[in-house]
């Protein structure tokens, strides 16, 4: 998390949106063999307490995980920002803006039927941003099949005892020097991360 306070959310459920739209999150954690990451899809629980998600038995932290305390992290859009891009550049330095959402806790491992719910759960949600009409479903499986698939994975759940958002979208900047940040970060193919500036500006402006 980045220190500077003017790089907090201010919104309280916006950390938990991010988390939610992204749906996809690195998961940190110490091991015998040192530290390792791991790269999954993740379900928030509707409190935001929670966060599930599943790893391939064969992965480096899935004999590790249970009982231990892990860090997940959710990275949305970022860009480099030029100093040229500032009124006064002679003063200036060159950075990046970025959203990132950490969440510590400790891990869980998941008992067989919680897996099969996380899967459906995360199959119900990215079938229906895909537009598949009929979606995806495992019934559409052999039941023997999904059971050999499911039996590769290990499902797990931390409960969130730490959040740790950072949002860096040039708030320590007045309105002029924001709008040619997002101006220049837009032209260099990052127009996401230029739409949630401006976003921020006019959040910020009715606030």
């Amino acid at each position: 998390m980045h220190p500077n306070p003017a790089f907090r959310p201010r919104q309280d459920d916006l950390a938990a949106l991010l988390v939610r739209e992204i749906g996809f999150a690195a998961i940190f954690a110490a091991t015998p063999d040192g530290p390792r990451v791991a790269h999954a899809p993740v379900v928030l629980s509707a409190d935001a307490t929670t966060l599930q998600f599943h790893l391939a038995r064969g992965n480096g932290l899935t004999k590790h995980l249970a009982g231990a305390p892990a860090l997940a992290v959710v990275q949305g859009p970022d860009a480099y920002v030029s100093a040229n891009w500032y009124a006064d550049a002679a003063t200036a330095v060159p950075t990046w803006n970025y959203v990132a959402v950490e969440m510590e806790g400790v891990a869980r491992k998941l008992e067989d039927a919680e897996l099969v719910a996380q899967l459906d759960t995360l199959s119900t949600l990215h079938e229906a941003r895909a537009g598949e009409n009929p979606p995806w479903t495992r019934a559409k499986m052999d039941a023997n099949h999904f059971a050999r698939l499911t039996g590769a994975i290990t499902g797990f759940e931390m409960r969130i005892s730490a959040w740790r958002p950072t949002v860096k979208l040039s708030q320590n900047k007045d309105a002029a020097e924001r709008e040619r940040v997002a101006a220049g970060i837009e032209r260099t193919g990052h127009g996401a991360l230029a739409h949630l500036m401006r976003q921020l500006a006019d959040d910020k402006a009715e606030a």
